[in-house]
């Protein structure tokens, strides 16, 4: 039975604040990566028994859960381990929303490390159906070397889901971030990665962050920094031939898309306009967290809108229909 009222935003950033910035991460073992993958496949599947039975071969454990704040139903794939000792193997969790057929993905590799990106994320999977998060277990310093950074490593069991989902067909928005300072003309850079299979997806995309009063380069128009192009579950989007956005934002941004300290409306922060909502969009009221920010990526990564085949990305981006507003 799921369980009633848990608030999902609450529960991951209760998981996430707990990752230090060394130590807590191990390198699983290929058989490893191989289980805890194919026991979300099953999951997916809706063979929850068998997934059940699957991952518990790495210690992993299927809850069902219902977030208050949305009233969706989703199945959390996480470890049943709890260290102690700084010896967490911090391998992530799997987030599959129930009562759709899973049809997009949302990616949080750098929980922590790029700030409120773990928050932007449940607000991406909330706003939905047939969402898919794959969230990072450790900070991306955590193991040694660039080990925990599972954006540039094949070796995790973040990458291999990912190449499993794009494997399904699902496409997938994957949110990054970066201080202000460290690329100060832009707020957001919006990219494909590797390949270019989801342009028409971010020139939508880009255009509504402008709308919400963001800055953004646009990495299919122009060099930007920040764009993604070495992001390993790109490569595998590029190989696959699957839609895949590579999203970035400031600190400002994430925290107003994320509802931290985002004023009145939690919105998107413009340049120069700390703590006040952004300009109005498309529907007329100024942009806030769920209207202009995390139910727009949920809505390029997961909506029917571009065509009704199986895993399309569809374009309404960073604004909600009418008769949602």
């Amino acid at each position: 039975m799921p369980v009633a009222d848990v608030d999902l935003e609450d529960r991951i950033t209760r998981f996430t604040t707990g990752f230090g910035s060394r130590g807590g991460y191990r390198i699983p073992t290929r058989d490893e990566r191989r289980t805890v993958t194919e026991g979300v496949a099953l999951l997916l599947d809706g063979k929850q028994d068998e997934a059940r039975t699957r991952l518990a071969e790495a210690d992993f454990v299927v809850k069902e859960l219902t977030d208050g704040a949305s009233g969706r139903h989703f199945a959390e794939v996480s470890d049943a381990v709890t260290r102690t000792d700084g010896t967490n193997r911090g391998w992530g969790r799997v987030y599959v929303g129930l009562g759709a057929p899973p049809r997009w993905s949302v990616q949080v590799p750098h929980p922590i490390a790029d700030a409120d990106t773990e928050r932007l994320g449940v607000r991406v999977l909330r706003n939905s159906p047939g969402g898919v998060m794959v969230l990072a277990g450790a900070h991306r310093t955590a193991g040694k070397g660039d080990a925990a950074d599972v954006a540039h490593r094949t070796d995790s069991v973040f990458h291999e889901i990912v190449a499993e989902l794009m494997g399904r067909g699902l496409p997938g928005v994957q949110l990054h971030g970066f201080a202000d300072e460290s690329f100060p003309r832009y707020d957001a850079v919006v990219s494909t990665g590797a390949g270019g299979g989801a342009v028409e997806d971010g020139r939508r995309l880009a255009k509504a962050f402008r709308a919400a009063g963001l800055e953004v380069c646009r990495a299919w128009e122009r060099e930007c920094e920040l764009s993604g192009t070495d992001n390993v579950q790109g490569r595998v989007a590029e190989r696959e031939d699957r839609r895949f956005l590579h999203v970035e934002l400031n600190a400002s941004a994430r925290a107003g898309a994320a509802g931290v300290g985002g004023g009145a409306g939690g919105g998107f922060l413009p340049r120069g306009s700390p703590g006040t909502p952004g300009p109005p969009g498309p529907g007329g009221p100024a942009a806030t967290a769920d209207s202009a920010g995390a139910a727009g990526i949920a809505r390029t990564a997961g909506t029917a809108n571009i065509s009704d085949s199986p895993g399309a990305v569809p374009c309404t981006a960073f604004t909600r229909r009418t008769a949602d507003a």
